[in-house]
């Protein structure tokens, strides 16, 4: 056969074409896998975490991590942040990877302030604006300064500071100047998140992110990440921020590696058709095992290559007969207390700190079988009602009133008080040995914690061995053991596993007492509750019909001119003086103009900035605009700055 050059053209165009995206798909594969995990194990002693896991990550993956506490997840953020090594396996980054961690305990240095915190961290972007101030120092190296101007171009360096801000106004740490040692937990934890997201990781690896956060921040960064296009690898129990920002959860169950590509939605029905599947496949084998079972009491005497090899499958299917899942249910028929016609009655108190008033004349009669959430920003007062309705702390005015049948078990932020040397078992038996059931019946204190899936082996555990989440769990059961009928949980969620919630929201949809939950799992909140008390600010509290979702819907649809004032404040115009509550008209004035400013400022500077990729200007017009654009730069910082101090007195 003969084939002529426009032949043989044809044929090459043909198989390019038809190849061409499989060729392009292993270019990807190659270019696209940032990390490895091969073969890694973990173990304390005798305790084995994890053992021969693997997995991958790869570029724009969005991976939600999920297991239950006690099995090794932060261990395994520790060791792909260096902090830890594995006993056995490997871990492999790409090479150059920009890579960014955050712990649940930030390591930040206690005497820097906020901003020095930021300007101090490992962040590239840093040292691209300190080369070019350098090379302004040096005007007439053009060659230098050329390119530590191409530098703040490619790392969007003219930018930093107005971002910086932006993210510390959202995170609510405007105050620049505070020290480290001067923040609360929360805040430490915001701080580094801040500095995690500013260094523009190629791999952000977080544990727990929404943990410190209160429900307007998480939305916020639920959006951030959502938008950027950053690879992530976390740890979470907010399963609305597993569903909204995720593309792929990986589970490690009784000890293997899962991967489901797609969001938590996604995860929970596939997760179910491959638990569906475990059981058809055991229940077959356990047919088969009685089977074979019923042959090998016969005990055949003639040993067979062929009865040895049945002999051997034997052995297996009855490892796979009696293997099973630890899924844990708690449904009870509790024998409480029964609540008599007054539960508990709030007579308009209030309560503030220093000029910071939280609520005021707030009256409230709770009814038998309340399930109330409540929400509000951090510091709104949510922790300060709850101790008041517990007696824990006093109002300044008013009076609550509390009925003689109600039993308060109150689950608090601060959580266990664990004493050296403390078995698990001996910590729920302090606060009782059972709960009673109806009918007579009752479960123990073991078989409560069995439910709350410590099994029996980890009962007898030291407390001090057990994880952050495992506490909390543990402070969980000592609180339900002593049965109570009015039920108050302030953030239960934090360090709680998917399972173990999954488990107490069980138990809480059958609580027949009253129940009030602080939380900003807003999937929790959803299923739990029936209707919230909202903290508005200002000494306000709204009572509003309906779950998380509702309210958010009801909030956002609202016209701003709805927007609650407190009605019980004299009204404020721009002709106060008290300039803290509101702006004053000439501030007003300002403020508007200043956004109008700040935008034509930045589009100068966009166009300047182009001009020096277009123009052949020579070496004094090129210094010329440099300064020029200097100005505009330090312009826009003076004014972005000036823009933050009104915006924040406008949200004081």
């Amino acid at each position: 056969m003969i084939f002529d050059k426009y032949s043989v053209t044809a044929v090459i165009i043909k198989y390019y074409f038809a190849y061409r995206p499989f060729l392009f798909t292993l270019q990807q594969i190659a270019k696209m896998n940032f990390l490895s995990v091969e073969k890694v194990s973990k173990s304390y002693g005798e305790r084995v975490l994890f053992e021969d896991i693997s997995f991958g990550i790869n570029q724009g993956q969005k991976i939600g991590f999920i297991a239950k506490n006690g099995t090794g997840k932060t261990s395994l953020l520790n060791i792909l942040s260096g902090a830890d090594t594995p006993d056995n396996g490997t871990v492999v980054f790409r090479k150059n990877l920009k890579t960014a961690f955050l712990s649940q305990e930030p390591n930040l240095i206690q005497h820097q302030s906020v901003e020095e915190a930021i300007f101090s961290s490992e962040n590239p972007t840093l040292d691209v604006i300190a080369a070019y101030e350098q090379a302004l120092l040096n005007p007439d190296d053009s060659e230098a300064y050329q390119q530590a101007f191409d530098a703040m171009d490619a790392s969007n360096a003219w930018d930093f500071e107005t971002k910086y801000k932006q993210i510390l106004f959202k995170l609510k740490l405007q105050d620049l100047d505070q020290k480290v040692a001067n923040l609360s937990g929360g805040q430490k934890k915001r701080l580094a998140l801040t500095i995690a997201l500013l260094s523009q990781p190629d791999l952000l690896v977080m544990d727990e992110p929404t943990n410190h956060l209160d429900l307007e921040m998480i939305e916020w960064l639920e959006s951030f990440f959502s938008k950027e296009n950053i690879t992530l690898f976390m740890v979470t129990h907010d399963r609305y921020f597993l569903e909204r920002v995720c593309n792929e959860i990986v589970e490690l169950d009784e000890g293997k590696m899962y991967s489901y590509k797609g969001n938590y939605s996604y995860y929970l029905e596939k997760r179910q058709a491959r638990i569906d599947t475990f059981e058809t496949e055991t229940s077959k084998a356990k047919q088969l095992f009685k089977k074979e079972l019923d042959w090998m009491r016969r005990q055949p005497k003639a040993r067979t290559t062929k009865s040895k090899s049945r002999i051997d499958d034997f052995h297996e299917i009855k490892a796979r007969a009696h293997q099973r899942r630890q899924e844990n249910e708690v449904q009870l028929e509790l024998n409480m207390e029964r609540l008599g016609t007054k539960v508990v009655e709030l007579h308009s108190i209030s309560k503030s700190f220093g000029d910071h008033l939280l609520f005021e004349k707030f009256s409230y009669n709770f009814l038998r079988g309340e399930r109330l959430g409540i929400i509000g920003k951090n510091g709104s007062g949510k922790t300060s009602f709850l101790n008041i309705l517990t007696n824990r702390l006093q109002p300044d005015t008013g009076k609550v009133v509390i009925g003689e049948t109600v039993k308060f078990g109150y689950y608090t932020q601060k959580g266990i008080q664990e004493k050296p040397g403390q078995k698990v078992i001996d910590v729920v038996r302090e606060f009782g040995d059972y709960i009673p059931l109806k009918k007579g019946r009752q479960i123990s204190a073991q078989q409560l914690l069995e439910r709350f899936l410590f099994d029996r082996k980890k009962q007898y555990d030291f407390v001090e061995k057990l994880s952050g989440g495992e506490k909390k769990r543990l402070y969980l059961c000592t609180v339900l053991i002593q049965n109570p009928n009015f039920l108050i949980l302030d953030e239960p969620t934090n360090d709680l596993d998917i399972v173990t919630l999954n488990v107490l929201e069980n138990f809480l949809l059958d609580f027949p007492g009253c129940l009030i939950v602080v939380s900003h799992d807003r999937y929790f909140m959803d299923k739990i509750v029936d209707h919230l008390f909202v903290f508005r600010g200002n000494g306000r509290i709204e009572d509003f019909p309906g779950n998380y979702s509702d309210f958010r819907t009801y909030d956002q649809s609202k016209p701003k001119s709805d927007s609650p004032k407190a009605e019980e404040k004299p009204k404020k115009n721009w002709k106060s003086t008290d300039s803290k509550v509101k702006l004053s008209y000439n501030e007003q004035k300002e403020y508007q103009k200043l956004e109008k400013e700040i935008g034509k400022l930045e589009a100068d500077k966009e166009i300047l900035q182009n001009q020096f990729a277009t123009e052949n200007w020579d070496g004094e017009e090129i210094n010329k605009q440099s300064k020029r654009l200097q100005e505009i730069v330090n312009t826009i910082d003076e004014k972005t700055e000036r823009w933050f101090e009104l915006s924040a007195k406008m949200e004081s």
